[in-house]
């Protein structure tokens, strides 16, 4: 029995090993490895491996393994990447795990500079990652160097700003916060929409050379082909929508488009090497046919697709909901816990304040009625003094024929008993008014005192219940294929009227205003890369992805294949 081939297949988030019989085809492998991974829409992706020669190229499903010319090692290894890209992900990515991977695949474009982005949208796309990753923002986690192991930035973006990673994470949190309550899966897609609005996102690039020799990139997409200077990758100059292309071959390095329009001459031009153009016609013919089945109804199933996706989405969001609102019920019960506790805590020393101003009271109390007692015992004596006053005047009065000496004497005793009698009399009004005061003082503490006792009753009776989803290249020299279309048909160009999707929200338009505002002031300059420049004059033009892309496909095919010649 021949020996297995080992196969290690690599995506965005996974490995994937299998052992094969040699006479494995490149479809069995794709099919195995779309099995394993749970995608239905196969039409986007391929596997991608490294030749003899060191050059990346897709692996073609209509041969064996063993016949392409794939390096050989122990282990053949491949990577599975999206080949061909949506014109618009909202409509047209179906699958959960289809849009993962294509969020992933241009997140990591993004992040590597391969996809140009500006640093504002670089910082809003970081916040869309960072709730797909983390979920929604929780000010008790996210405390600052909690992205420090993550890649949220393209590197070219920290180098041209003198910020730190902490002033570079509190710009990201101010969007990533505005994002609570968004779903992984939702964030994904945003990230995506805006994404697709960068002018490099989904352009496969080669260079060309028209008839004059002059150096050119041509730029392959779901919408059609694209000419771009030599310096300028952002900014196409002219471009050939798929629906007006009806035929696309090749003869050795020379490639001709023919148009629909059979009064414009054929669009020629030249790639360094016969494998490149080969790359250029598999990329147009598969870009050419999703281009046609967007405009047709969908089939059967790709119908049965999206319906079962909705009902997966809703029964997601169902789920979600009521993990949230379980959620909400125990924060809430938690709340309620700490303000009973609070209220209990408070309670406890209102308990304890009221317990001290009793004992106060109680001391007071007694004070007072051994200052009565003592006041009582004064007025006993008092009346006793008067008695014995009352006494001696009489007794004088009727010693009157006594001697004047002994009357004398009398007087005298009468007079100082008078003195000590009034004597006494003012410091028995005194402690009365000392008594008066203290049982005012007195019932104003019983008046306090059965407050508080009310107030504690209260809290003693509060219930402390706690509620709680290709074709093929071959090796001949020259190859022709004649591209599906009707000379009488009208295919819509939704693309000519679209906006992007910052465009949309006046609020985000603002927002990313104020933050490039912001992030102008900390720039490098001598860090300014061409694409920067590029994008900068592009932005005070008025221009973007769509309305580029509106304004060189003017004018009929033969001006833009003159134009084209012309460079």
């Amino acid at each position: 029995m021949p020996k297995p081939i080992n196969v290690r297949v690599t995506s965005m988030d996974a490995e994937l090993e299998f052992a094969v019989q040699p006479n494995t085809t490149g479809k069995q492998l794709f099919d195995q490895v779309v099995k394993t991974i749970g995608i239905r829409e196969i039409w986007y992706f391929g596997l991608l491996y490294s030749d003899n020669k060191g050059f990346s190229t897709w692996l073609k499903l209509n041969k064996k393994l063993q016949s392409q010319d794939i390096k050989k090692e122990a282990t053949l290894q491949f990577k599975f990447r999206a080949k061909f890209y949506p014109e618009d992900v909202a409509e047209e990515l179906i699958q959960d795990i289809t849009q993962r991977m294509f969020f992933l695949q241009v997140k990591d474009s993004v992040l590597n500079d391969e996809i140009y982005c500006s640093p504002e949208s670089s910082v809003l796309l970081a916040s869309y990652a960072v709730q797909a990753k983390y979920g929604d923002y929780d000010a008790e986690d996210c405390k600052p160097g909690f992205f420090a192991n993550d890649r949220i930035l393209p590197q070219r973006v920290i180098n041209q700003h003198a910020l730190s990673r902490t002033q570079w994470e509190e710009r990201i949190i101010t969007w990533y916060s505005e994002h609570k309550g968004m779903m992984r899966e939702d964030a994904m897609m945003e990230y995506l929409k805006i994404a697709q609005d960068l002018e490099m996102y989904g352009v496969n690039y080669f260079e060309i050379k028209n008839k004059k020799g002059t150096d050119l990139w041509l730029g392959v997409d779901a919408l059609g082909l694209n000419i771009y200077e030599k310096e300028d990758k952002l900014t196409p100059k002219i471009g050939f929508p798929w629906s007006e292309i009806r035929n696309i071959s090749f003869s050795d390095k020379k490639f001709i488009i023919k148009p629909i329009d059979k009064k414009a001459p054929d669009f020629v031009f030249f790639a360094s090497r016969l494998r490149i153009n080969k790359r250029i016609l598999a990329l147009c013919m598969g870009n050419h046919e999703l281009y046609m089945r967007r405009r047709k109804p969908d089939s059967i199933e790709v119908q049965q697709m999206k319906a079962q996706a909705k009902e997966e989405k809703l029964a997601r969001l169902s789920e979600r909901m009521l993990l949230q609102r379980e959620r909400q019920q125990r924060e809430g019960a938690e709340r309620q816990r700490k303000e009973l506790e609070q209220r209990l805590h408070h309670y406890e020393t209102e308990f304890e304040r009221a317990r001290a101003e009793l004992e106060r009271s109680q001391e007071i109390t007694l004070s007072l009625e051994e200052k009565t007692r003592q006041a009582e015992s004064e007025r006993n004596e008092l009346t006793e003094a008067q008695m014995r006053a009352e006494e001696a005047r009489r007794r004088a009065e009727q010693a009157a024929h006594l001697e004047k000496e002994e009357r004398e004497r009398k007087e005298l005793e009468a007079v100082q008993a008078q003195r000590e009698l009034e004597r006494r009399m003012r410091e028995v009004r005194e402690r009365e008014i000392e008594s008066r005061k203290l049982q005012e003082e007195l019932d104003r503490t019983h008046r306090e005192l059965e407050e508080n006792q009310r107030a504690l009753q209260e809290v003693l009776s509060t219930s402390k219940v706690l509620h709680l989803y290709e074709h093929d290249e071959d090796d001949s020299m020259e190859h022709s294929h004649e591209l599906q279309y009707d000379e009488n048909a009208v295919l819509p160009r939704p693309e000519d009227e679209r906006v992007t999707q910052a465009e949309k929200n006046q609020m985000l338009v603002k927002q990313l205003k104020s933050l490039s505002d912001d992030l102008a002031a900390a720039k490098v300059q001598t860090q300014v890369t061409r694409n920067d420049i590029l994008h900068q004059q592009n932005q005070s033009q008025g221009r973007d992805k769509y309305k580029t892309l509106k304004q060189i496909r003017q004018g009929n095919t033969k001006q833009r294949v003159d134009m084209f010649e012309a460079m």
